[in-house]
């Protein structure tokens, strides 16, 4: 009994493994068809999605391109040489079939690109010189065109860089500095039509530029140092002139201060010789109308007043017989 029950568990086992193992190969069997199906699909198939356009080359040749829309630019590119007659123009995104191999794909974005140049020197028409930097934002147009003449961002980049530079160094040749600084809205059509211009030249690389912008405007940092002399200067000149205009102004001040104070003391004194004239007029009068009263008494008081102010501290020599001694000596 035990071994007959030995026998059926190792059939058991066995029929187990072998259930086991037939499972297995199923499953490398779907596993490896999915694989190679997957491979299959990638060699026979590629997506184009929203935001980029394809290019598709047979031994290096251009057979299809994928885009948006059937434009002019791209339909002038392929009626225009006959080694594009052959291009199929297809269409819409999405899922597209390619031969294996033979065929390559290669993608570009439809997105706006930015191009940032590096700051540099350029001058101006009045002879300044002025450091740029600028930038422009562009993107792809024709792809067939692109793919032909310069392959690349980078590649487009470096000729954007030229033609940009170039015709924009063109125009701010023809302006002076304080415009180039100052005036944002010549600046805004200088820059219009900087770019309708390097559109033209930029055309038969597939490109658009849709704006070029002005980031910064700098002096260059050699001419620091002779602009800060120069404001110096500047300074000292003002401080000078307005140093020469306030003694002038304080001269002015003081002629006039003199004049007035000699008006004011040749009026004083006029008013004081008016005044002094009319009491000695007076005066006068007083003397006059006293005398005319008691001469004798006038006549005997202006003579105590000649000796008081005769005879006070000083010596006189005079006869004994004369008038002005009447009254000391009693003469009569």
């Amino acid at each position: 009994m035990n071994n007959f029950n030995n026998i059926d568990s190792q059939q058991l086992k066995k029929m187990v493994l072998n259930k086991l193992k037939e499972k297995a190969k199923v499953y490398g069997i779907v596993a490896g068809v999915i694989v190679v199906s997957l491979i299959g699909f990638n060699l026979f198939t590629y997506t184009v999605n929203e935001v980029n356009q394809a290019v598709v080359t047979r031994f290096g040749e251009v057979v299809r391109i994928v885009v948006d829309e059937k434009t002019v630019e791209i339909t002038e590119e392929i009626n225009g040489d006959s080694k594009f007659k052959n291009v199929k123009i297809i269409e819409g995104k999405g899922l597209h079939l390619k031969w294996p191999f033979i065929e390559h794909v290669e993608k570009y974005p439809n997105r706006l690109l930015t191009y940032d140049a590096s700051p540099r020197e350029v001058t101006t028409s009045d002879k300044k010189k002025v450091v740029l930097d600028n930038n422009a934002h562009w993107r792809i147009v024709n792809p067939l065109a692109f793919r032909v003449s310069v392959e690349n961002i980078n590649s487009a980049n470096t000729k954007l860089d030229d033609i940009i530079y170039s015709r924009l160094n063109e125009k701010i040749g023809l302006t002076d500095g304080t415009t180039l600084i100052s005036d944002k809205e010549y600046i805004y059509e200088m820059l219009n039509a900087t770019k309708d211009i390097a559109n033209e030249d930029v055309k038969k690389f597939g490109i658009k530029i849709e704006d070029i912008k002005i980031k910064k405007t700098d002096l260059p940092q050699e001419n620091n140092q002779n602009i800060f002399n120069r404001m110096i200067t500047e300074r000292q000149k003002m401080a000078k002139k307005f140093r020469s205009e306030g003694e002038e102004e304080s001269k002015k001040i003081k002629a006039e201060a003199d004049k007035q104070v000699t008006i004011i003391k040749a009026q004083a004194y006029k008013e004081a010789e008016k005044t002094r004239g009319e009491g000695d007029a007076e005066a006068l009068r007083i003397y006059a109308n006293a005398y005319n009263k008691d001469p004798e008494f006038y006549e005997f008081y202006r003579t105590l007043t000649a000796y008081k102010s005769t005879l006070k501290d000083n010596k006189l020599v005079i006869g004994s017989d004369s008038p002005f001694l009447k009254y000391l000596l009693g003469n009569r």
